[in-house]
């Protein structure tokens, strides 16, 4: 099953709209739709801090701060190739 990660932290403002882009990338798609909170996690911070949100298809980037739903759709619709 592709698995689609949004990486978040509290307090963003750029993480809600990232939510709702990859929501909305996956309905009526199977997924594993995943929201990583990186609050409290010392390697997730150091991974992620400066990038957040960040949304992953299947563990590969998509994109990070300003996410479209089209980047998330294409990279959903390459993993059924």
């Amino acid at each position: 099953m592709t698995r689609v990660e949004v990486v978040v932290a509290t307090g963003c403002h750029l993480c809600p709209p990232a939510l709702e882009a990859a929501r909305a990338a996956c309905v009526g798609r199977t997924v594993d739709f995943v929201v990583v909170d990186i609050d409290g996690d010392v390697e997730l911070e150091r991974r992620y801090r400066e990038l957040i949100p960040v949304v992953l298809v299947d563990g590969v980037e998509v994109g990070h701060f300003s996410v479209e739903r089209s980047a998330i759709e294409k990279a959903l619709d390459s993993t059924r190739s």
